[in-house]
């Protein structure tokens, strides 16, 4: 596929109180790029990532996901093109604390409407593309940081979404399984996978082909 996944036209967020967040951002990301938002705290790129991301709107300016004008759009075919068109990774994990690995990835699959049975086979499958095939049916307190991130990995991309956004990927991440994150999200990018990181890490950013650099609300280089 060709042709850009993300495209902002002078987006600015503005919240009650006059609070401008985004101003007048204009952006493209390309189907199959891999790029890093980089800032300080308080720079706007928690709102870029809830803007790209279509859990928030813009106040004014243009958002295309995928070649959607998410403003022409009602909340559900949002929330469609979200489940369908949009996998994301948190630094928290958000993993279910009683359903096994491949259940957690599973419900990424929830709006496909496809029977459980067909939702557990391509969960396995994703969580062995990203080395967790002997972890299937473990717990998320069994597993170690590292795999509990590998697993939400798994379940962002498990709808082979065309967009993959990861939130401080490796914020509760020793430097190790950090490392070991980042190059698993190099490789999903490398089959094909357009990658958007969002972090406030510049040697995580610098180790990514492309940097969208932020400060105060406002695209900087």
């Amino acid at each position: 596929m060709t042709g850009p996944v993300v495209v902002l036209d002078g987006v600015t967020r503005t919240y009650p109180g006059g609070v401008s967040a985004v101003r007048g951002i204009s952006l493209t990301i390309e189907h199959g790029e891999m790029a890093a938002i980089v800032g300080p705290s308080g720079s706007g790129k928690s709102t870029m990532l809830n803007l790209i991301g279509t859990l928030d709107r813009p106040t004014s300016g243009s958002v295309r996901i995928d070649g959607h004008d998410v403003a022409s759009l009602t909340d559900r075919r949002v929330s469609a093109l979200r489940a369908q068109r949009i996998g994301f990774v948190f630094q928290s994990f958000h993993l279910a604390p009683g359903q096994s690995a491949t259940d957690n990835v599973a419900d990424g699959l929830l709006y496909s409407g496809e029977p459980l049975r067909e939702r557990r086979r391509r969960a396995t499958a994703a969580l062995e593309r990203v080395g967790l095939g002997d972890r299937v049916s473990h717990l998320p307190h069994e597993l170690s940081g590292g795999e509990r991130q590998r697993v939400a990995i798994a379940r962002a991309v498990v709808g082979e979404p065309p967009l993959l956004l990861a939130d401080e990927p490796t914020g509760n991440l020793d430097s190790a399984s950090g490392a070991s994150v980042m190059a698993l999200l190099r490789g999903l990018h490398a089959a094909g996978t357009t990658v958007l990181v969002i972090t406030h890490d510049r040697d995580i950013a610098l180790g990514l082909p492309r940097q969208v650099s932020m400060r105060d609300g406002e695209v900087t280089a």
